[in-house]
């Protein structure tokens, strides 16, 4: 039985599955790129949530802000997580409540502020790293360090090309 196969009888509901085996070899790239995504943040979010009881977008926020140590404002929090600033207004409300982070006035612009971690917010986020790490550790389990090596280079390349190809990569004729 081949990959493809294999993946299609362990999760028969995924997008690949609905798409024939001759198809466009760039739509099954992909589909298969978009179920392996899917499939890691699946996981990802189950395990924050029976092993922390936290979001996935509450840990990406904390995430991005413990790489931040003179903490981030709303704006950048918005851009480094790719969603809208009232999406981050929310999030970080709830995260001040709970003592996990702080906000502060930005010394440069006091109409703007800046979200730090706390002590608290540090403590939790440092332990949860290592048993993140462990769960995609487990997950990529079956390639070898070459096969990621080779995987981070052709996911760089394909990146490249979708970047080069612009918003509106297929132009349709106006005749």
């Amino acid at each position: 039985m081949t990959d493809d196969e294999t993946l299609v009888r362990t999760n028969g509901s995924d997008r690949e599955s609905a798409v024939a085996r001759d198809d466009k070899l760039e739509l099954r790239v992909w589909l298969r790129l978009l179920t392996c995504a899917n499939l890691i943040e699946a996981h990802v979010r189950a395990g924050l949530r029976e092993s922390f009881n936290i979001t996935l977008p509450r840990f990406d926020l904390l995430a991005q802000l413990d790489r931040a140590p003179d903490g981030l404002t709303m704006s950048e929090l918005s851009d480094r997580l790719m969603v809208s600033n009232g999406n981050i207004t929310g999030l970080v409300d709830r995260l001040v409540a709970e003592g996990l982070i702080a906000r502060a006035p930005a010394p440069d612009d006091r109409r703007r502020s800046r979200v730090k971690l706390t002590p608290a917010g540090k403590r939790a986020f440092d332990a949860m790293t290592p048993v993140h790490e462990a769960w995609i550790d487990a997950l990529f389990a079956g390639l070898s360090r070459a096969e990621m090596a080779e995987l981070l280079n052709l996911l760089a390349k394909l990146k490249r090309s979708i970047q080069a190809a612009g918003p509106n990569p297929v132009k349709k004729d106006n005749a």
